[in-house]
């Protein structure tokens, strides 16, 4: 009797802990915003050999009918699987193209979730109230053009869709704060995507430089629920401009697809650690810390 009444305890226990797991794991939805690049980084590597052959032959049906599913949510998926998680990821272009406009440098998301924040979409666009309804983790980004920053004019203005150092940083702050007014959501915001050589100025690429240097150094606080992905230096190493081995072409400011994957799998791995650990496990550019 005493056994049958410690075993009946034992199952309730286990019970009730699976369910707390899962019921902790179901709420953990991930919404990735993006354009192109980050629509590269979505898909990852998605080539076979079969795809290869097919654009050889100039079929370009055949090759996506062999290319594999995106690469970034399959991984989630299988970390899900291995390690008894759900972790559940979407994607969405924002802002979109009509009515907004296909911007999303940083005066783009002070306009859309900060000088019009709310409840409302604002030009079919949704706010941070909005999305922090049915999103536990917010990954944004911006697209390479962010870069051809231009020379500071004599007074910043928050309110100014000019591209230049002083009010990305205005805008920048103020968008941090905003973040902040959501505690119980993560974000994780890319450094900006750099460009080849080709396609900006030497004068640009410095400033693009130091503007993502100032993220990290100095806008990204300690302990809050903003953390960083450093595309950026992952496809700079150090240098001014995208590197062209890792770029489509010397004149096309994408990551080439072989580069995509190794992308991919370094920001599912930031992904995780920041549900997991508050980023602790990982440097800002998704690598394990040893």
């Amino acid at each position: 009797m005493r056994r049958t009444l410690i075993f009946a305890v034992a199952i309730v226990i286990l019970l009730i802990t699976s369910c707390k797991i899962k019921d902790k794991s179901a709420e953990m939805n991930i919404l990735f915003l993006h354009h192109s690049t980050g629509q590269v980084i979505w898909k990852g590597n998605t080539s076979t050999i079969f795809v290869k052959a097919a654009y050889k032959i100039n079929n370009d049906k055949l090759a996506s009918f062999f290319r594999l599913k995106p690469q970034l949510p399959q991984l989630i998926d299988k970390y899900n699987k291995l390690n008894n998680t759900s972790y559940n990821i979407e994607e969405k272009a924002f802002p979109k193209e009509v009515p907004y406009g296909w911007n999303n440098y940083p005066y783009d998301y002070y306009n859309i979730w900060v000088k019009n924040a709310g409840d409302s979409l604002f030009l079919e666009e949704p706010t941070l109230e909005i999305l922090t309804e049915k999103y536990q983790v917010i990954i944004f980004k911006h697209c390479f053009p962010v870069g051809n920053i231009e020379a500071d004019p004599d007074t910043a203005d928050i309110n100014s869709d000019n591209k230049n150092l002083a009010n990305y940083k205005l805008q920048y702050l103020s968008l941090r704060d905003k973040l902040h007014e959501f505690p119980d959501t993560k974000f994780i915001l890319f450094t900006g995507a750099s460009l080849v050589q080709s396609s900006t100025k030497e004068d640009e690429a410095i400033r693009a430089r130091e503007f993502f240097s100032w993220v990290i150094e100095e806008w990204d606080t300690p302990d809050d629920n903003i953390y960083l992905w450093d595309l950026y230096n992952l496809q700079t190493e150090g240098g001014l401009y995208f590197k062209d081995e890792y770029a489509v072409s010397p004149h096309d400011s994408h990551p080439n697809e072989y580069f995509a994957g190794e992308l991919s799998k370094l920001l599912a791995n930031r992904i995780i650690d920041v549900i997991e650990s508050d980023g602790n496990r990982t440097t800002l550019t998704g690598k394990n810390i040893n």
